[in-house]
């Protein structure tokens, strides 16, 4: 059974590559980072069809299916094509040649292992290359403002800047796929060819990418775009990952950073002097008020009246309105802030109100054009920022590749991921995707709010736990507004202590049936004209 599983296995030829392998990487120690992966399985279970290719291969993951092998024809178009726009002296195989001497820096950014030779490695990129910058060059020609490049009639119909084609959107969501990336490094080598200069190819390069990036991106950023660098990306799925989810900048301003925190710190200390001067009779009145002694006086008449028989039901729902405040400061006392700190909290305890239920609160949204560290709420207006986020027949395939390539890439924090989880908490239903469309923070390009709602709620799966601080403290904030407005905890009442609770229905019903006995004898022994003194006319 062994052997006739393994039937085209060569053993020899096996040997020859791993022997071959280790030779090279005694001669080239090179420490280049796998950037390529193969999707989490618990990712690909939920929608498969968001990270397998459809349309087109790119790179060595999907090139042998048989589905996606008709679109060599078009490959093969590209590649004759690039060579008629390579200098004469060159030919297509000297590409070939270069990428060959490329071979173990492309494994080397493969997760999977590639079982084939150099030489196919070498022409499978050079071919895909060529396709790939062919369909790419209308989005450096609208950077630029230029007209658009020529498009061989061969791929006419697959090429369209306004995205009206399905083969165009098709190809698209297969090139964003983290299974189908392409190392940067083979665009710029292939460009070079082209152009005979490295710098003139990373214009280029990088001019494709950004018109590529907004053409894919949810969100509007241009002030991000420009502090990416072409050189540092390892494939486009993490120039456009480094665009959404930027690192916050730490070494360049750290001098300014300490300057600002030492200002902040004096000018701190000053208002605090100041308000203790102002604040000194009412800091007294409070000491006071919450002293034990103060305490115990106002408790006494509870205690006292919730130890009655059939009294006992009212003393929870007294607690909750009156001394729910001074358990929750309590509480940190008691608790280790450093444990909630350094926990990473589960998807299921992101516990948020959704939008409507905000909404109804007071709070207010307001869109932001950046990426998602401009997510923010604001206390004394009571505003959550959010940023503009534009859902198109792309995006899901797009979030979901982010989501997964941040699972296998990111030693830190899942920013990405925890900006899903977030949209997944407050979008609940269409009328939430509604509220945040007028809002301005969602531009809808799909059919209705309805699948805007469904977009977010499949965003549920995350592959490992993490804690992002400044979402948990926006989050934090948000849930501590929410449960503070009256209205909320009136209405929590009447739900846990009225709705909720059969003892004291029963109760109430109870007393006034009493009532109603005792007022009947009343009435029976004193007679009803007689205790209001009626007298007949």
């Amino acid at each position: 059974m062994f052997s006739s599983s393994n039937s085209n296995f060569d053993e020899h030829r096996w040997v020859i590559q791993m022997r071959r392998s280790l030779d090279e990487e005694l001669e080239e120690d090179t420490d280049i980072p796998v950037s390529i992966f193969n999707v989490p399985k618990s990712l690909l279970a939920s929608d498969p069809d968001s990270y397998t290719p459809q349309q087109v291969a790119l790179g060595p993951y999907h090139h042998w299916r048989p589905e996606l092998y008709e679109m060599e024809r078009y490959k093969i178009a590209a590649a004759k094509r690039t060579q008629k726009q390579l200098h004469q002296t060159i030919k297509f195989q000297h590409l070939v040649d270069q990428l060959t001497k490329l071979e173990l820096r492309i494994r080397a950014c493969y997760h999977k292992y590639l079982d084939f030779n150099g030489e196919t490695l070498a022409w499978m990129m050079a071919v895909d290359t060529s396709f790939l910058l062919e369909f790419l060059q209308i989005y450096g020609a609208v950077k630029e403002g230029k007209a658009l490049a020529r498009v061989s009639s061969r791929m006419s119909h697959l090429v369209d800047v306004a995205g009206r084609k399905s083969a165009h959107n098709s190809i698209l969501k297969d090139l964003v796929m983290l299974e189908n990336q392409i190392p940067l490094f083979l665009l710029r080598k292939t460009l070079e060819f082209q152009f005979s200069s490295l710098e003139l190819a990373d214009n280029v390069l990088f001019s494709i990418l950004i018109g590529l990036c907004k053409e894919l991106s949810p969100f509007k950023m241009m002030d991000e775009l420009a502090n990416v660098r072409v050189s540092e990306c390892s494939h486009f799925l993490d120039f456009l990952y480094r665009v959404i989810a930027p690192e916050p900048k730490q070494n360049s301003e750290a001098t300014e950073r300490d300057d600002e925190q030492v200002e902040a710190v004096e000018g701190q200390k000053q208002r605090k002097f100041a308000l203790k001067l102002n604040k000194r009779p009412i800091l007294f009145l409070k000491r006071v008020i919450i002293s034990k002694p103060v305490k115990v006086i106002l408790k006494l008449p509870l205690m006292i009246i919730s130890n009655l028989p059939g009294f006992k039901l009212l003393k929870k729902p007294v607690e909750y309105f009156f001394f729910t405040e001074e358990k929750e400061e309590i509480k940190p006392e008691n608790s280790s802030s450093n444990d909630s700190i350094s926990k990473p909290p589960l998807f299921e305890e992101i516990t948020i109100p959704s939008v409507t239920e905000l909404s109804e609160a007071g709070l207010r949204f307001l869109p932001t054009n950046g990426s998602i560290l401009t997510v923010g709420f604001d206390i004394p207006t009571s505003t959550l920022y959010l940023p503009a986020v534009s859902l198109e027949v792309n995006t899901e395939v797009v979030v979901r590749n982010l989501v997964a390539y941040e699972a296998c890439n990111a030693s830190g924090p899942l920013v990405f991921t925890r900006y899903t989880e977030l949209m997944n908490g407050i979008v609940d239903s269409e009328d939430d995707a509604r509220l945040l469309r007028e809002a301005g923070i969602i531009l809808n390009r799909l059919k209705s709010d309805g699948e805007v709602a469904e977009f977010w709620n499949g965003m549920s799966k995350s592959v490992r736990l993490t804690k992002v601080a400044f979402l948990d403290k926006v989050v934090e904030d948000v849930n501590r507004y929410y449960n503070g407005r009256w209205r909320i905890r009136i209405g929590r009442f009447m739900k846990m202590y009225v709705f909720g609770s059969w003892r004291l229905l029963t109760l109430l019903a109870a007393v006034l049936i009493l009532f109603l006995m005792s007022l009947q004898a009343f009435w029976s022994v004193y007679g009803c004209a007689r205790a209001f003194r009626f007298r007949a006319v």
